[in-house]
């Protein structure tokens, strides 16, 4: 008896001491784990990643292995100092900290060429941009996907004439096969030189102690090779798992348009009814992951083209016109027309209300911020114009523009060789289709004037947007910029054409761009989209896109993305009425019997703030603006190697994030590898030691008066 008393002792006491060391372990994990993660790491928030994108035959961007890569820093601020992380330096592999000047095509290649001593790449920018000009993309921009081809004006394939993008460098479509980051903020670019100069700067040449400052880059993309092969896995996923693990998607968005007047969008147009088409793009990129500010290649241009479908939309006769105009804004024209290309598909197949044969004339804007000496070029086709027919439509074309800019001072239009071929347009996706006559509006007459096309340094400072000092936010809001009153003469003229093309003839004269609304969009798409003015004219569920930077122009495949909605509510809120209906009707106007879904869509939006700026005075716009899919045919048809349509997918991946800590030699990592090894050996010993003699060491008192026999 007394034996079995002293083994159930030793019982509780086993149990109450695991329990108590389970119970501060996991204390201490609760308490202390953070606090010792956050004492280790310095997390880098504000970042860029370089991803992988996908098209028919590459893959191009860049990605990190699946735990991420990591090296120790090493500041690189001119190009001699690249030898220490090629060749010399003892502690490969190494992140290179390489400043904004030195990101050129000719010290990527070196560092892609250093097997194994590159462990990724942080970018900071350069302040202020490149004199010499940077971009990412190609000379000839969407190569293979416009109009000429071996087929079609053959001597102006690939840019033979024009090299229309001359500074580009292609970095954009090369393939990494290390992690590459934009540092965004200057404090975190500053703190990770302080711990490069504190931990990492060699003396006199030699190798510099341990610890050494390193950083760690996630990102791991999930796809490879090319589109084929990333949706052919999507596929089996989809037919096969339960829970498919999709590891890529197509770039996609929608597209914006709008008619001057209304048209039943349940049926399609007659052959007879004429359609002039004003048409830009909305998106742009840089090599950077949703960094795409777009100022010259996109964001004026559309700019210019609301502030010109506002003044038309205020002529007095628009509704008696004999012929329509249909405003549209592409998305996804970077990657090789998305927008353009799926619109004339729709027409083709009948599942738009406009059809090809509707078109009239095509007018489209091209970069128009970056003029010389008030010039604005007028770019058409030669090969078309082959067709007499044609001729004599583009020649019209050209002279309502002549006329309609004749009373602009501030403009002076001009025509080019016919000898010269298109500049990269979505005119030329219309042109693959049907032979119309159409004029692409541009600052530069050859090669691009925009020394930043499709880079973060397409910003609002490379057109010439500043705001004088001191100024509030609401002040630099309504401050009418210079740019802003050029690109206003730039609308005036395309409103006037676009009035004269739809066979107005009484008020051309009077319809004028206001410089006001230029200078609030381009503050609000360039500077700053949380104003008071994108506020009172989104819907309320759409605040949270408006951050106190600027929209980026990225497509991606998230959709609708920031600028399709805020493009939409603009020009439903600068050409549309509004109507006396509750929110209840805004939503649903069969519940309204007055008002026509089929002619008309409706947005009840969060207007301005009252007197008392306590409260939001909403109401509801009635207008004719509507979206429609911008994802390529390609993946509608299933032809993922499609050489007619874009093929462009963008990775999936499940974390992108970038952090610096301190690392310790290998020596030191091998001895405290060991000594923890021994600590595990010792302690087991010592668990099996007290097992063993649990019995005498935890006997448990007899209770008094307890009888043995």
């Amino acid at each position: 008896m007394a034996a079995a008393g002293g083994g159930s002792g030793a019982d509780l006491g086993r149990r109450g001491l695991l329990c108590l060391v389970s119970s501060c372990v996991l204390l201490a994990g609760l308490c202390r784990g953070n606090s010792v993660e956050r004492k280790i790491y310095v997390p880098l928030n504000k970042t860029a990643p370089c991803v992988r994108l996908l098209n028919a035959t590459h893959q191009v961007g860049c990605h990190s292995s699946i735990s991420g890569d990591t090296g120790v820093i090493h500041v690189v601020e001119k190009e001699e100092d690249l030898q220490w992380v090629l060749t010399t330096g003892p502690n490969p592999p190494y992140v290179v900290l390489l400043e904004g000047t030195l990101f050129t095509r000719e010290v990527m290649e070196k560092l892609k060429g250093s097997s194994g001593r590159i462990a990724g790449l942080a970018v900071s920018l350069a302040k202020p941009s490149p004199a010499a000009g940077f971009s990412p993309s190609m000379q000839c921009p969407n190569d293979g996907f416009g109009v000429y081809s071996s087929s079609y004006g053959p001597e102006f394939a690939h840019c033979r004439d024009i090299p229309w993008n001359s500074l580009g460098n292609g970095l954009a479509y090369e393939d990494f096969s290390f992690p590459i980051f934009l540092l965004e903020d200057e404090n975190e670019t500053n703190v990770i030189r302080q711990c490069y100069r504190d931990h990492n700067l060699s003396q006199n040449g030699s190798a510099p102690a341990f610890p050494l400052c390193a950083m760690q880059l996630f990102s791991h993309m999930h796809a490879v090779t090319s589109t084929v092969t990333c949706m052919r896995r999507n596929s089996i996923q989809n037919s096969f798992s339960i829970t498919p693990e999709v590891v890529c998607d197509p770039l996609s968005d929608y597209n914006v348009w709008s008619l001057l007047k209304p048209i039943n969008v349940s049926g399609t147009l007659e052959p007879n009814d004429r359609v002039v088409v004003a048409a830009t793009q909305l998106d742009s990129r840089s090599f950077f992951w949703n960094v795409a500010p777009g100022a010259e290649s996109a964001v004026a241009s559309f700019v210019t083209q609301l502030a010109a479908a506002e003044a038309l939309h205020k002529a007095p006769d628009v509704t008696t016109l004999p012929r329509n105009v249909m405003f549209v804004f592409f998305q996804g024209e970077t990657f090789d027309y998305i927008g353009s290309s799926r619109m004339v598909y729709d027409m083709e197949k009948g599942k738009f209300p406009v059809q090809l044969e509707n078109i009239d004339s095509f007018v489209e804007l091209r970069q128009v911020a970056l003029r010389d000496a008030l010039e604005l070029w007028m770019h058409t086709d030669p090969v078309s114009q082959k067709n007499a027919s044609v001729q004599d439509q583009v020649e019209h074309l050209l002279t309502t523009l002549e006329r309609s800019g004749a009373g602009v001072p501030a403009v002076a239009l001009r025509r080019l060789n016919q000898s010269q071929p298109l500049p990269p347009s979505s005119l030329q996706r219309f042109l693959r289709a049907r032979n119309i006559s159409g004029v692409v509006l541009a600052d530069h007459a050859t090669v691009f004037h925009n020394r930043y096309y499709e880079s973060v340094y397409d910003t609002a400072e490379s057109i010439n947007v500043s705001y004088p000092e001191g100024q509030s936010p609401e002040e630099d809001l309504s401050f009418v910029t210079d740019t802003a009153k050029a690109l206003a003469a730039v609308a005036t003229v395309l409103g006037r054409a676009l009035y004269q093309l739809a066979g107005g003839t009484q008020f051309s004269d009077t319809i004028q761009a206001d410089p006001q609304t230029v200078t609030r969009l381009l503050y609000g798409f360039l500077v700053r989209a949380n104003n008071s003015w994108f506020q009172a004219m989104v819907r309320q569920e759409l605040m949270p896109f408006l951050g106190d930077g600027p929209l980026q122009h990225y497509i991606a495949v998230s959709s609708p993305t920031n600028t399709t909605y805020v493009v939409q509510c603009a020009l439903a809120n600068l050409t549309g009425q509004v109507v006396n209906l509750t929110r209840e009707q805004c939503q649903d106007p069969s519940k309204a019997p007055s008002e026509d879904k089929a002619l008309y869509e409706y947005m009840w939006v969060q207007g301005p703030l009252d007197a008392n700026e306590t409260r939001r005075l909403p109401y509801c716009v009635r207008s004719t603006v509507r979206l429609t899919k911008a994802l390529s045919p390609a993946f509608e048809l299933g032809q993922w190697g499609s050489t007619e349509y874009s093929t462009w997918t963008e990775s999936r991946w499940k974390d992108v994030s970038a952090r610096i800590f301190l690392i310790a030699s290998k020596e030191l990592e091998l001895v405290t590898l060991s000594v923890g090894f021994g600590v595990l050996v010792l302690s087991l010993a010592v668990t099996y030691c007290i097992n063993a003699k649990a019995d005498v060491l935890f006997v448990a008192p007899q209770e008094p008066g307890a009888v043995s026999f």
